[in-house]
C-alpha cells in the first residue's frame, strides 16, 4: 500500500518541477527597470529659491538681526570672500543669529545649500547649485566648525 503514496508523491513533484523554471531577464532587460526603481525612490529636490521663499525669505529678506538680505550685494560681499562652502557651512550649523539649518530641522543640506547659492546669485554672486564635489567641501567645512564650536564650549 505505501508504493501508490510513494508513486503519487513522486508524480507530484516531477511535475511541479517541471512548470517551474527559472528564467531571469537578460542585464539589458533589468537595467532600465532598476534604473526607472531607483529614479521614481529618488527624492525631488526643490529649488534654491523655493527653500528661500519656505525657510529663509524671513530673515533675509528683511534683515532681521543683520541677515544678508537675498538681492542686496553689500551683505553679502565679506560672505564672497568666505566661499560658497563655507558659507554654507557654517549657516548649516547655525552661526551668529542664525539658527542651525535655517530654524527648519527636516530641511536636508543639499536644499539648504541650494537655497544659499541661491540668495548668493540674487545678491551678484556666481555660486552655482552645489554639485557633488562642492557638497564634499560642504560636508568637510561642517565638521570643522562643529569641531571649532566643541573646542569653544
Amino acid at each position: 500500500m505505501k508504493t501508490p503514496v510513494l508513486f503519487s508523491a513522486v508524480i507530484a513533484l516531477s511535475l511541479t518541477a517541471c512548470g517551474q523554471q527559472e528564467s531571469q531577464p537578460a542585464t539589458s532587460q533589468a537595467e532600465p527597470a532598476a534604473v526607472a526603481v531607483a529614479e521614481a525612490a529618488a527624492p525631488v529636490l526643490k529649488s534654491g529659491e523655493q527653500v528661500y521663499k519656505e525657510v529663509c525669505m524671513a530673515c533675509h529678506g528683511s534683515g532681521v538681526a543683520n541677515a544678508p538680505k537675498a538681492g542686496e550685494p553689500g551683505g553679502w560681499t565679506a560672505l564672497f570672500a568666505e566661499g560658497q562652502a563655507v558659507v554654507t557651512a557654517h549657516g548649516w550649523v547655525g552661526v551668529r543669529g542664525m539658527p542651525a539649518k535655517g530654524g527648519r530641522p527636516s530641511l536636508g543640506l543639499e536644499e539648504f545649500a541650494r537655497a544659499t547659492a541661491w540668495m548668493a546669485r540674487s545678491a551678484g554672486g556666481d555660486w552655482q547649485d552645489p554639485n557633488e564635489e562642492m557638497m564634499e567641501e560642504i560636508r568637510e567645512e561642517e565638521a570643522k566648525r562643529i569641531e571649532d564650536l566643541k573646542k569653544r564650549s
